[in-house]
This record gives C-alpha cells, sequence and structure tokens, in this order.
C-alpha cells in the first residue's frame, strides 16, 4: 500500500500543479499579490503601503448550464453571468446580480451558491442596469431598456411599477432611463437616470415625483462672467450649454446618508448628502486647509495620460468608510468617513490575460457584513471578493476609534500602524490626535507638523503658546513696566539736555548712494513727487536700484521659505525657491521693457533708466513689510488669520498704488493717463510672455529636429 502510494505521490503532485494554473485560487498570499496598495497625502506625496485588502474569492466563473429547482419547485436554467451592471447585497449578505445581457436579476447566498434567477416572466425585464433590496426584502429594479423602474416581492413577483412620472414639474426634454437606484426607510426612491444632470430623480412609494436631489454645480470660471457681462441674449443663446455633471451612481448608509459619485467633473467627485441635501464632505477632511477643491478616485501619476478617473460605483461599510471604483483606471480607493484617503490600489490589466484579485471592467462594487469588497467585472463576468489584512483591519480598527472621538484608545492601535509603516501618514494624524486629547501640546504640535496637518498644528501651537505666555507673564508684565518708566525718565531729560540750538551732533550725509536709499522713504510718503525728483532730480543711480532690487527679491525669497508653516504649508514638503524668484525677476523685467516701449509712443518723458529706477522703489513695501510679516507669522495662528492676510493684502495693494503714481511722476501723466498707460503695458507684457514662449518651444521643436536628423544619418 505504501509503495503504491509513493508511486502515485508524484502524480498526484502534477495533477495538483496544473488545475491550480487552470482553477483560478481562492485565496492568495501578500507577497503574490498582482497589485500594489499606496496611500496619497496632503501634498499628493505617494507612499507605498502594506496591503489592505487580499483576494479571497472568485464568485460567478464555475456557473454552468444545468436544470435547478427554485423556490416555486420549477425548474430554472443556470447561465453564465453576461455583461452584468450592478450588484447589491443585502443583511443576509445574499448577493443579487443584475445580469443585463440575460435580462435577469440573479440570487446568490452569502457563499456565492446559485439560488435563482428573476425574469418577471408577467412583464419581461430588458437590459435591467440597476437594483436595490429593503430591508422587507423587496427588490427595486432598474428596467433601463423599458424606460421604469419596478418593485418585487421577495417571491420576485411584480408589485408595482413606476414609469416615467406625470407632472409639469418634469422639463419635457427629461429622459426618464433609470440605470440605478435607492430606496431610503420611507420608501422613497431616488433613482439615478442616464445623463441626467439635474440630480437624482426623487419619487415618494406611490410614484408621484417630489423634485431633483442633491444635482451638481455648473463650472463658473472668471471667463464666463466676462460672456456675462458682455454678451447679449442672442449670443447667448447661441452659446452651448454649459451643464453640470450628471450623478453616476448612489448608495445609502445606515443613517440615512446618500452618497453620489460623479464622472465628468474634476472636483467633488464624491458627496454624502443629508435629508436635506447638502453635502457632509465639504470643508471636513484633515487636508482641507492644504486643499480648497477636493478630487477623489487615486491614480498613479506615471499612468495619468491627460484623463480624469471615472467613478462608477460606491459602497459604505458599517464605519462610513467609502470605497469607490474607477472604471478608467481600474484603481479602487478607500475613504473614511470624512473623505480622507485611507488606500488606493489596482493592477495594470492585460487583456489576454487574467489575475485573482484584478478587475478588468469594474462596473458594481458592494460590501458583505464581514467587511469584505465584493467587485462586480463586467468583462469577466464574475465577482472578486476580497478581504481584510491584518494591516488593513488594524487601520480600520484605529480610524473607526479616532472617528468616534476614542482618541486615547486609539492610540495602541495607530503605534502598531506607525510600527509598521513609518511613511504611513493616518498613524501619524491618529497619534497627533491623541497626544492632544492627553495635553501633550508639543508632541501634537510635532506630529500634525510631520502629517502635514495644518489645522492641528495651528490648534496646538496655540495652546502651546498659551502655556508659554502663562509661564512668562510676570516678567513680560515687568519688563513693560519697566520700559514704561525709562521712557517716561528719557522724556522728562532730553528737553532739559538738549540744547537751545538743537543737536551739535547732526551731521549731513555725504555718500551720494546712501541718500539714493534713504529716498525711497521719501518715496513712500510722498509717492508722485519722490518719482518726479528720480526723474529730474537724479535722486535714483543704477547701483542703488539694483541694491533694492536684490533686497525685494531676497526678502521675497525669505517669505515663501520663512513663513509659519499655519500661513504657507508647501514648506513641510519643501519649496524650490529658483523658479519662482527667477519668474518673479522675468515679470519685473518684462514690466519694465513694456513701460517704456507704451509710454515712448505715448508722449510719456521718462527714459528707460527712468523707468528701471522707480519700478526697484514700488518694490520696496515687501521690505518694509515682508519681512516683518514672516516673523510675525511664526507666532500666529489661524485664529488670527485675517490679521496676517490684511498685512499681506496690504502690500499688494501697496505696490499697486505706487506704480500708478511711478507712471504718474516719471512720465507726467495724469491719473487717468496713468491708469490707461498701465493697462497697455499689462497687455504688452502679455504678449512678450507669449513671443518667449512661441520661441523657445520652436526652438526645442528645431533641436529635436536636428537631433533626430544627426541620428537618422548616424544610423546609415
Amino acid at each position: 500500500m505504501k509503495s503504491r502510494f509513493r508511486r502515485t505521490f508524484p502524480l498526484l503532485l502534477v495533477i495538483m500543479a496544473l488545475m491550480s494554473g487552470v482553477l483560478p485560487a481562492t485565496n492568495i498570499d501578500a507577497s503574490q499579490l498582482p497589485y500594489d496598495t499606496y496611500y496619497k497625502d496632503g501634498f499628493g506625496q505617494l507612499i507605498q503601503t502594506q496591503a489592505a485588502y487580499l483576494p479571497s474569492e472568485i464568485i460567478g466563473y464555475d456557473m454552468e448550464v444545468t436544470a435547478e429547482k427554485d423556490i416555486d419547485n420549477q425548474e430554472t436554467e443556470i447561465r453564465q453571468l453576461h455583461q452584468p451592471k450592478d450588484l447589491f447585497v443585502d443583511k443576509k449578505d445574499h448577493m443579487y446580480i443584475a445580469d443585463t445581457g440575460n435580462n435577469r436579476i440573479v440570487e446568490l447566498d452569502d457563499q456565492g451558491v446559485f439560488i435563482r434567477e428573476l425574469v418577471v416572466a408577467e412583464s419581461p425585464l430588458n437590459k435591467p442596469s440597476g437594483l436595490y433590496v429593503d430591508e422587507a426584502g423587496f427588490i427595486y429594479v432598474a428596467d433601463t431598456g423599458n424606460n421604469r423602474v419596478i418593485k418585487l416581492d421577495a417571491r420576485g413577483k411584480l408589485v408595482k411599477e413606476f414609469p416615467r412620472p406625470e407632472t409639469e414639474y418634469l422639463p419635457e426634454d427629461y429622459k426618464y432611463d433609470p440605470v440605478n437606484l435607492i430606496v431610503d426607510k420611507r420608501g422613497f426612491l431616488y433613482i439615478t437616470s442616464l445623463g441626467a444632470y439635474q440630480g437624482l430623480l426623487e419619487l415618494d412609494p406611490d410614484g408621484n415625483f417630489i423634485g431633483f436631489f442633491g444635482p451638481n454645480k455648473a463650472e463658473f470660471s472668471l471667463f464666463d462672467a466676462f460672456k456675462r457681462f458682455v454678451y447679449t441674449r442672442e449670443m447667448y443663446q447661441r452659446e452651448l450649454k454649459k451643464l453640470p455633471g450628471a450623478i453616476a451612481n448612489a448608495t445609502i448608509d445606515n443613517n440615512g446618508f446618500i452618497y453620489t459619485v460623479t464622472k465628468e467633473i474634476e472636483t467633488d467627485q464624491i458627496k454624502k448628502l443629508n435629508i436635506a441635501g447638502l453635502d457632509q464632505l465639504a470643508g471636513k477632511g484633515d487636508f482641507s486647509h492644504l486643499q480648497s477643491e477636493r478630487s477623489y478616485g487615486e491614480f498613479h501619476q506615471h499612468t495619468q495620460r491627460d484623463a480624469l478617473p471615472q467613478l462608477n460605483d460606491i459602497t459604505v461599510d458599517a464605519s462610513g468608510n467609502m470605497t469607490v471604483i474607477d472604471g478608467l483606471w481600474n484603481m479602487i480607493s478607500q475613504y473614511d468617513s470624512n473623505g480622507n484617503l485611507l488606500f488606493f490600489w489596482g493592477g495594470d490589466v492585460i487583456t489576454a490575460t487574467s489575475k485573482i484579485g484584478v478587475v478588468k471592467s469594474p462596473s458594481a462594487i458592494a460590501t458583505n457584513s464581514n467587511g469584505e469588497l465584493l467587485v462586480l467585472d463586467s468583462t469577466n463576468n464574475l465577482i472578486q471578493k476580497l478581504r481584510l489584512s491584518e494591516f488593513g483591519h488594524l487601520v480600520h480598527e484605529a480610524n473607526a476609534l479616532t472617528q468616534e472621538g476614542k482618541y486615547e484608545e486609539s492610540e495602541p492601535l495607530w503605534e502598531e500602524v506607525h510600527r509598521l509603516n513609518e511613511q504611513y501618514t493616518p498613524a501619524l494624524i491618529g497619534l497627533a490626535k491623541a497626544a492632544y486629547k492627553k495635553e501633550e501640546y508639543k508632541r501634537a504640535e510635532e506630529l500634525f507638523y510631520a502629517a502635514g496637518v495644518v489645522g492641528g498644528y495651528s490648534e496646538s501651537f496655540w495652546e502651546n503658546r498659551l502655556v508659554w505666555f502663562q509661564k512668562h507673564f510676570g516678567l513680560l508684565m515687568n519688563l513693560a513696566l519697566a520700559a514704561g518708566i525709562l521712557y517716561l525718565a528719557w522724556a522728562r531729560l532730553r528737553g532739559k539736555l538738549r540744547p537751545k540750538s538743537g543737536f551739535g551732533f547732526r551731521f549731513k550725509i555725504r555718500f551720494p548712494l546712501l541718500n539714493q536709499l534713504r529716498h525711497v522713504f521719501y518715496v513712500m510718503k510722498h509717492p508722485v513727487d519722490g518719482f518726479y525728483a528720480i526723474r529730474y532730480e537724479s535722486k535714483a543711480s543704477f547701483a542703488g536700484s539694483l541694491i533694492l532690487l536684490v533686497l525685494s527679491v531676497a526678502s521675497l525669497g525669505y517669505m515663501s521659505a520663512g513663513t509659519s508653516f499655519v500661513f504657507n504649508p508647501e514648506i513641510q514638503a519643501g519649496i524650490d525657491l529658483i523658479p519662482p524668484l527667477i519668474q518673479f525677476v522675468g515679470l519685473w523685467l518684462g514690466w519694465v521693457v513694456s513701460n517704456y516701449l507704451v509710454s515712448s509712443l505715448l508722449r510719456g518723458e521718462g527714459r528707460f533708466r527712468d523707468v528701471f529706477n522707480s519700478s526697484t522703489y514700488v518694490l520696496f513695501p515687501i521690505i518694509l513689510i515682508g519681512i516683518p510679516l514672516t516673523l510675525l507669522s511664526n507666532v500666529l495662528t489661524l485664529n488670527e488669520l485675517s490679521i496676517y492676510q490684511f498685512l499681506k493684502f496690504t502690500i499688494i495693494i501697496w505696490i499697486v498704488l505706487l506704480t500708478v503714481w511711478m507712471v504718474q511722476g516719471v512720465h507726467n501723466y495724469t491719473f487717468v493717463e496713468a491708469l490707461f498707460v498701465i493697462l497697455l503695458s499689462v497687455l504688452t507684457l502679455l504678449i512678450i510672455v507669449i513671443l518667449i514662449f512661441l520661441f523657445l518651444s520652436l526652438s526645442i521643436e528645431l533641436v529635436n529636429f536636428i537631433n533626430s536628423l544627426y541620428q537618422e544619418v548616424i544610423i546609415r
């Protein structure tokens, strides 16, 4: 017996190896994953992490044509899925599939075993694209080919039909092509209609039209504002309508929040809507101060080809984590309940091969009670089941505690996550929030800074600043009192010590360069006269102007690199000062040239050197206010943001006013003439920039042509 086993054992190994190469595996080790998992922080830096989900099982690949008995004891034919479009998991973890190509609904149990198919014999389905099963077991189907939504009971019998609502409030051009739907606890339907930019169509349980829910907003640019100002009604009517993006899919969680995904927009592709239709994700998130507009649907930078992600579907688990699928890049992205990215992953799809865990055409996604993800592949006609890895489970558990405000309880879990991956930013954020909760503000400040979270860093810094003031308040008050006494004493003695003829040690500055630099303060007080003096009294020179220009550029660089992280978060990721400073100097020189050319044609009296010298004096507010503002920013928090913005805005306004007064004083223009010349100078500068850009582009093309010609000659 043993000898027979020894002879047959190698044969069994060969057979098992062949079968493993043919049949899809049901489990796969993390080291064998066909995809990588990433995280992207608020600065766009890509960080590779341990896998959050592992392929667990493939469902639907082994369906064969057989005869089975359904719940009505009738024979039914099990067929392979064909172009399935939607997937729904009910409270028992049964899977319902909208098998569009076969015009049916398929129900599988929690193990993926076929239970039945629903074809609605009394009113056959035609291209069903979406479905929803409520808590009572009623099945709602978006029957796209028949332009209707139907309601079936638990046995699959037709209960009610929802055709296009008969109401005058529905636009005549509205195309009623239901592709997906959800139903709330009241029985109200929210229908996604193909290409309907108005939002979700809301119907009551009787099919009466309630309104449109959660529409997107149309983009409105500065050019659109200009067209609105200058276009006539007839010109507007000839314009193509600018419509908002149409909602692609929606889901609803246990708390009644409705989630929508949209394909055709660049920002806010995911919305979490309350009953009033207000987005609960707007303004939230750990990086809200970094990202004024949030974009969802992640992708690898090296695979982007000027095409935005196309989000097809969204699912929400019991903790509120949102997972979306991207039909363009075949990526799966997961966010927490506030829209913070947790993970994203996906593999390169090769048409000729199939890999477990890699979805070729993700059309729908769902979550079961175990937290597993079920991704419907409409090309391979199967469902990929993904289970949480140990790392993913650890992150989910820690993040759930953090979202509930249990920061101290989450700290040990985040410590373990940080130990496993020191670069994973959510772990730093979780630890920072725990430190802040325990009033360890110094550590919280350091962790928030390392994570790049401006809001948390500002709050921690405010607490540290308060502690410092409380600790040194007595010393500060004593110093202030001593300074006041010294000032009063000096004020009384100054009058007695001062000679009647004035100070005998006053002297006149005899260095011309120092006099020219001192003239900048006169320009700040009397700008028109000061610039007039530059033109007609030689109050400026090239050396002095060059010093002011260098100081202005250096001050601008100091503002960019020295401003506090609270007001300049980019410094956390590092700043390359050379390109922006070169651009600033280039634009400034372009302004000098364009203003001189324009004023020469419009009887301006200023010479080129006068325009050059005066334009450097215009930049002095950058030095005068910029340096103190940069120093001040390091002791301010977001609570004093208005102070910082006011002083920064003062620099810009002051420079603009000085520019107007400079053109007046140097060229001897009136105020209106100066504004007109400045406008022409800006247009001229724009033309110069365009010409330089065209010249550089053509030069590069010429160099590439010569290089390719040279390579061709060498090869031959």
